[in-house]
């Protein structure tokens, strides 16, 4: 279990007129706290370089290592084991103590470069200066201890608190230990702890001594500078390298910015991570490997490694979401088939091509034909747009754009201006704008043509026709609902409808449209008017109770194609004769198979056609017969069935050789098919569907009625919506 933990320490040396015994306890702390920050970043760091066989230069520092062992060393004694000798020769006097500890020092550390004595004082060189400290009163203080029995007395009381200032474990027949043991003891438990911790140091600069704004003493400041050791430390860092990491866990974090070494990885870790440096472009001089580490000197360099890596992993989001939408998008987009083959299963025959695409909504691009947006409406949401035939009282074809809104079915049509500066100019206008509330009903044939009839209350009749019409009913069907509250869009399967006109100046009245289905017609409907009707012919279709398919492919949803091209085979290619066959025989197809849609004539067997005749004087087989095997290479086969010691073998010049063969044609060019240019980029809703870029050039292999072409770009064939191309 990780136990997380926040200290704060202040390594302050003091110099103030301070009590001798506490002044030197206080430096003392502080002393072992320099020397954890020398070790663990310019000793440690230095060391780590040399180990690793880094390329570095030396960088001298003040390592105060030898201060701490002028105070607390035991051999050869330092000034607290030299206090404690004292203090235990003199335990029961006070006079004359403090003299003959300061003439012990003098005898046994007065040659340490960072001792000095005086005559009733002695000096400590510490990291931050020089400190004086008086030897007045020394030693008691260095003996005032609480004895045990009291000790024990605090240790029975009733208050809680007051047990708890004593923790002391008391140790019968050992005398009470000094200040300086129990400092040196708590200083040394101190260094432990934060020896296993990772310490973060804050170095405060004291500027002044009024603690005053603006008031700033340079030789102080630079002093302190100095003694903190925060050159050094710069000087380390910055020659120093800012990361490192042990080529196991620097290869687990940044294996994925390369392919060599993502997903897997089974070479050399140190290999690995140099393939991972030089695949981001890091200059040689910003990385070292070292036996074990990895070495990043800027960190900016980490930083590019770290964008790199979060752009990765961005990247691969982005595909799952993309996964994750496209995988949403189609359960939508089945469940919009579903609505669909709803509204018009058992009551309309569906065509094949359409039947299972997905609904595109746009078909006209809105967002870049802004006065379509302007004429419905500037905050209307577009639910549906296509372009479509609509017939007049003369059954005559006008375009049309058609827009469903959550309000309205919008008929927009062109108009050339009559005058003013854009005299002679189409322009869109506004044709028609109906309600969805007023929609009575929507007739439709049961065969699967594409002409649909809008039903207005008490208005005229509008005679349309798109390939999109189940799209539309779909889409119209959810907006009248909402609309209306919850009802439901009438739709009128019927044979013929009867169809009101728009009152002009030459009357309102009535047209007849018939539908009827020709069993050897095409998909394409046939239209033939008389008078006032309309007949519209059209071939069968897929069964009204057709459904589009929701099941996944089997494999798996890549650009499906197999089944927009022929079925047909190419005749086999011929066999090479066996042994035993005759010289001539070809392996023909067989005439059940077709032939290949381009005609490739099947190449010519290099064989003769009759067998060789034998040569005069030739040996005859057993039955007297005279024919001998096929020749191959001038030297007659034998026959299957007789032995070989009954044959012999023909004279090479007896048989006439095999004829040379012919030479191949050459291959049969392919068909160059009419290319289109895409105005729109597409992205592929569908299996069978085709995806490509604003202006890329598309092979027309095939044009379909229903809107949806059939191209092929490179090796990918499959359909797009027409009018994202222009030819």
């Amino acid at each position: 279990m990780w136990s997380k933990r926040i200290t704060q320490r202040d390594a302050w040396v003091e110099i103030d007129l301070l009590e001798s015994v506490r002044l030197s306890c206080i430096n003392y702390v502080n002393e072992k706290l320099q020397q954890i920050f020398i070790e663990l970043t310019l000793k440690a760091e230095q060391e780590e370089y040399v180990k690793e066989g880094i390329k570095w230069t030396e960088i001298e520092y003040f390592n105060n290592k030898i201060v701490c062992e002028l105070i607390e060393e035991k051999r050869p004694p330092g000034i607290m084991s030299l206090l404690d000798d004292t203090c235990a020769q003199n335990h029961g006097t006070s006079e004359g103590v403090d003299t003959q500890l300061l003439s012990t020092l003098s005898k046994s550390v007065a040659h340490h470069p960072h001792f000095a004595t005086g005559a009733d004082s002695f000096v400590i060189r510490h990291y931050a200066g020089n400190v004086t400290y008086s030897i007045d009163g020394f030693c008691d203080r260095n003996r005032d201890v609480l004895y045990s029995d009291l000790i024990q007395l605090m240790q029975q009381s009733n208050n809680q608190f007051a047990r708890n200032l004593f923790p002391d474990q008391i140790q019968q027949g050992k005398r009470p230990t000094t200040v300086s043991i129990k400092i040196r003891t708590q200083a040394n438990e101190l260094v432990s702890s934060l020896m296993k911790c990772t310490p973060h140091y804050v170095r405060c600069i004291k500027p002044n001594e009024t603690k005053k704004a603006g008031d700033w003493e340079e030789e102080r400041v630079h002093h302190q500078v100095v003694y903190l050791g925060l050159k050094e430390n710069i000087r380390v860092r910055r020659a120093g390298y800012a990361y490192r990491r042990p080529f196991e866990k620097f290869l687990w974090r940044y294996a994925i910015l390369t392919e060599q070494t993502w997903p897997t990885y089974r070479g050399d870790p140190k290999q690995g991570c140099e393939i991972i440096c030089r695949s981001v472009k890091l200059d040689p001089d910003q990385f070292q490997m070292g036996r074990s580490k990895v070495f990043i000197k800027n960190p900016e360099s980490l930083f590019l490694l770290e964008e790199v890596r979060e752009r990765k992993y961005d990247g691969f989001a982005r595909k799952i979401q993309k996964a994750w939408r496209r995988h949403n998008a189609r359960r939508h987009h089945v469940k919009m088939k579903e609505q669909a083959s709803d509204l018009l299963y058992g009551k309309k025959e569906r065509r094949r091509f359409s039947l299972n695409r997905n609904f595109v909504g746009d078909y006209i691009g809105i967002e870049h034909h802004p006065a379509l947006q302007v004429l419905v409406g500037k905050r209307e949401r577009i639910d549906f747009a296509t372009t479509c035939n609509k017939y007049d009282r003369r059954f005559k074809i006008s375009k049309l754009d058609m827009i469903i809104t959550a309000k309205h079915l919008n008929l927009i049509g062109r108009e050339k201006v009559a005058k003013g500066p854009q005299k002679g100019q189409l322009v869109e206008v506004l044709k028609r704008q109906i309600p969805l509330d007023r929609i009575q009903s929507i007739g439709l044939s049961p065969y699967q043509d594409d002409f649909v009839i809008l039903y207005v209350r008490e208005d005229y009749t509008s005679l349309l026709e798109t390939p999109f019409k189940t799209e539309f009913l779909t889409t119209l069907s959810k907006k009248y609902k909402e609309k209306t509250n919850g009802g439901t869009l009438a739709l009128e399967f019927k044979t013929a409808h009867t169809i009101t006109l728009k009152k002009t100046r030459f009357g309102g009245g009535h047209r007849i449209v018939n539908f009827s289905c020709n069993p050897n017609g095409s998909a394409k409907a046939l239209l033939t008017h008389n008078g006032k009707t309309l007949t519209v012919m059209v071939g069968p279709g897929e069964p009204n109770t057709t459904r589009p398919r929701t099941t996944r492919p089997e494999g798996g949803y890549q650009r499906q194609t197999q089944g927009r091209r022929s079925t047909k085979k190419a005749p086999s290619r011929p066999a090479q004769p066996q042994m035993g066959m005759a010289a001539g025989y070809q392996n023909n197809p067989p005439s059940s198979l077709g032939v290949n849609e381009y005609e490739v004539e099947p190449r010519r067997s290099g064989y003769s056609t009759a067998p060789a005749a034998p040569a005069h004087g030739g040996h005859k087989n057993a039955n007297g017969s005279g024919v001998t095997g096929p020749s191959i290479g001038g030297i007659a086969t034998p026959l299957a069935g007789l032995n070989i010691g009954q044959q012999q073998l023909q004279p090479t010049n007896a048989v006439r050789p095999a004829p040379r063969p012919n030479k191949p044609r050459p291959p049969v060019k392919p068909k160059l098919l009419p290319t289109v240019t895409a105005l729109y980029a597409y992205d592929a809703q569908d299996t069978d569907e085709l995806s490509f870029e604003i202006g890329q050039e598309i092979e027309l292999v095939q044009k379909h009625d229903s809107g949806w072409w059939q191209g092929k770009v490179g090796t990918q064939v499959g359909l797009f919506p027409s009018n994202y191309v222009k030819e």
